[in-house]
């Protein structure tokens, strides 16, 4: 018998886009500020340098991003934990009055572990009830902490109505999850490590990662972008405030938007806008 890790149809099926674009473009920030450095391990609360790489992206790269999309003309979707939400209220409060769209995270940043349901349950319940409290915002939209998923969680985020999932791995096309019980769960919108900043941009003297070049990272996200508009697909852009919003990669983003302005069949939209218009399409077939 096979087993159940399968969630949605077995095919891939292209997404026709709005107003004859060839494919959509989504910018997408893992607002996380020290939550992430939190969570991975709870003594980092004492060590403050360490805590330092996560308050530059709330301190000054969230800055720097909102002016930059602002110039571009362009929204973005920013998935954010609650516990950023509570200790960093004024930088979330910037973004929304930029007409950006607010979406779930999880609150504490703490991955979802099949094994641990109730801190599953916690980490969505709570990080709701910042963003209500707050600014009275229902999100729609939900990455996983980590870009992890599982059954449980699923099924979670279908009974609180979240319209859209994004880190499955498993398709350029957005597509609707199948539940273990044979329900419609969320509609996902896939993305990949490639087009992650994380995996080129920071290190840590505990753990050290090779910094990699500008050109380096540049020539991966355009090669990605060529063929995702080749085959008609959904560029889902991973970064985080942390990352991105240092001076060089600020610089990479910059030229990435300015190489795909150079195609005039492109669709940038916010998560909620490609979720929307892909249920909308499968409403009409």
């Amino acid at each position: 018998m096979a087993e159940r890790w399968q969630t949605a149809e077995p095919d891939s099926k292209p997404m026709r886009w709005p107003n004859g674009a060839r494919c959509a473009v989504c910018f997408t920030f893992d607002f996380d500020a020290e939550s992430l450095w939190i969570a991975k391990e709870p003594k980092n609360r004492e060590l403050l340098a360490t805590l330092s790489q996560g308050r530059y992206g709330a301190k000054v790269g969230i800055v720097k991003i909102l002016e930059l999309l602002k110039r571009e003309e362009l929204k973005a979707t920013f998935f954010t934990p609650g516990w950023t939400v509570d200790n960093h209220r004024d930088k979330v409060e910037m973004l929304l009055n930029d007409g950006h769209e607010l979406a779930h995270h999880g609150y504490m940043h703490y991955w979802p572990d099949p094994d641990k349901p109730d801190q599953i349950i916690e980490e969505l319940d709570r990080g709701l009830d910042a963003m209500k409290r707050h600014f009275g915002v229902r999100p729609v939209g939900y990455r996983p902490p980590g870009s992890e998923s599982c059954h449980f969680l699923l099924e979670q985020l279908t009974a609180r109505g979240f319209l859209y999932n994004s880190c499955f791995k498993d398709d350029v096309h957005p597509y609707r999850h199948i539940l273990r019980d044979g329900r419609r769960g969320p509609i996902e919108l896939p993305e990949h490590p490639s087009m992650d900043d994380w995996n080129y941009g920071t290190s840590h003297l505990r753990f050290p990662k090779p910094i990699f070049p500008s050109a380096h990272v540049l020539g991966i996200w355009q090669d990605e972008f060529k063929m995702i508009r080749e085959w008609g697909g959904i560029y889902v852009l991973v970064m985080h405030p942390q990352v991105t919003g240092r001076p060089m990669r600020m610089a990479i983003l910059r030229d990435f938007i300015a190489f795909t302005r150079n195609y005039s069949d492109v669709w940038y939209a916010t998560g909620r806008e490609i979720a929307e218009a892909f249920a909308t399409q499968e409403r009409l077939n």
